[in-house]
């Protein structure tokens, strides 16, 4: 929840500094950054699932390495390309993509502590890496050092956190790999498993992370190939709302990942998820409505003509909530392929908004009745394909 509300609270000032003509330019390569983040987050799921299937920590860390230098690699060939599509400079789009493989570390580390259950270390870690990667963003944009900057501050604070939860996990954890999932404390653990773990697992969870990322952050990018500056600017401030609803729940997942990657207890757990994720986005969506009116209080005027659609901005990220549970559920027990049905989704959607959409109102609705449907089929046959087709007790991953 910290790292959450340090977010958030970097869009809006970030939206206040820079303006209504500049903030766009910020506010999509933020959501590059998270597109870099897809290996990150890939990344902790696997962790988590081979910690809690006994993978040797040894194995695990060496894994996360060979994973952060090829993310380095990709990094340095899509910077120019970056720079052109969205017309920044190449500073600029160095910075969005600069912390890539320090988050692949960190990430790492967090599953590392998420499998063994160490949920009260891992909360430490979520809220220190959240500082870290803002306090100095924010420093950066007071001293007028502009969006790229803010992001090569951020870029810093995250190399730093990668280093102090390295060392949070390895004192949380010893010299002992940690218990498997279910166990209930370190006395109880089985001798962990010496094989080596192989990048291909996560690989196959990057493209379930990537299509999921990028059906939540596309519109940030074509809002600034359809819309003039100013109403790039406005639809930017109005994800703010879509970041919340979808954040929001985040602790669910991370809390019944360890279950949905165990047999006996993945249906249920798949079930519970969709559920509190479900509930958690109508509260979400109502908060909006009622707070939209503070909105220009806190951004500006000039954001006043999106405040009556701040809802609609809330459930885009309710709903692409629902969806990374369900996700969330497809890595835990190795059915990737149905992250088809996302990138289906997301080619929809760009089609249909570089074809029709010119307005912050045809967007918006756009995004929301894509992820409507896309959402609806995964959860479909998620939730069937664990009641009739429980997931292996052992399978064979490598």
């Amino acid at each position: 929840m910290t790292a959450n509300v340090a977010g958030y609270l970097l869009q809006l000032l970030a939206a206040s500094w820079l303006g209504v003509e500049g903030y766009s330019e910020f506010a999509s390569l933020l959501a590059v950054q998270l597109l870099c983040a897809v290996p990150a987050l890939a990344m902790q799921n696997v962790v988590a699932r081979e910690v809690v299937r006994g993978a040797s920590l040894r194995a695990v860390r060496a894994m996360m390495w060979r994973c952060a230098a090829l993310v380095a690699a990709v990094a340095v060939v899509l910077i120019p390309v970056v720079a052109v599509v969205l017309d920044v400079g190449v500073w600029a789009a160095a910075a969005a993509l600069g912390a890539a493989p320090a988050l692949v570390i960190l990430s790492g580390e967090q599953g590392i502590l998420q499998g063994g259950n160490h949920f009260r270390a891992l909360a430490t870690v979520l809220a220190m890496a959240g500082t870290a990667r803002v306090a100095p963003a924010l420093l950066a944009l007071a001293f007028g050092g502009g969006a790229a900057g803010a992001l090569w501050a951020g870029a810093g604070g995250i190399v730093g956190a990668a280093i102090v939860a390295g060392r949070i996990a390895r004192s949380t954890t010893g010299s002992v790999d940690p218990p498997t999932a279910g166990s209930g404390d370190a006395g109880s653990s089985r001798e962990p498993m010496t094989k080596t773990v192989g990048v291909l697992p996560v690989l196959r969870a990057v493209q379930v992370q990537a299509a999921l990322m990028a059906l939540s952050s596309v519109d940030l990018i074509v809002v600034r190939i359809v819309l003039d500056e100013v109403d790039a600017s406005r639809y930017s401030l109005g994800t703010i709302a879509t970041k919340i609803a979808f954040w929001l729940p985040q602790a669910v997942g991370v809390v019944l990942y360890p279950r949905m990657a165990q047999p006996t207890h993945s249906a249920r757990a798949i079930r519970d998820a969709l559920s509190v994720l479900s509930v958690i986005g109508v509260v979400a969506v109502l908060g909006a409505a009622l707070a939209a009116p503070l909105a220009p209080l806190f951004a500006g005027a000039d954001y006043a003509p999106i405040q009556g659609m701040l809802w609609l901005f809330a459930l885009h990220g309710a709903i692409l909530a629902v969806l990374q549970g369900a996700l969330l559920s497809a890595i835990a027990v190795e059915r990737t392929a149905l992250a088809a049905v996302t990138w289906i989704g997301l080619a929809v959607e760009v089609t249909l908004m570089l074809a029709f959409a010119r307005t912050i109102e045809s967007l918006i609705g756009t995004a929301v009745s894509v992820a409507a449907v896309t959402t609806t089929i995964v959860a479909v046959v998620v939730l069937r394909a664990a009641r009739t087709h429980p997931a292996p007790a052992d399978p064979v991953l490598h």
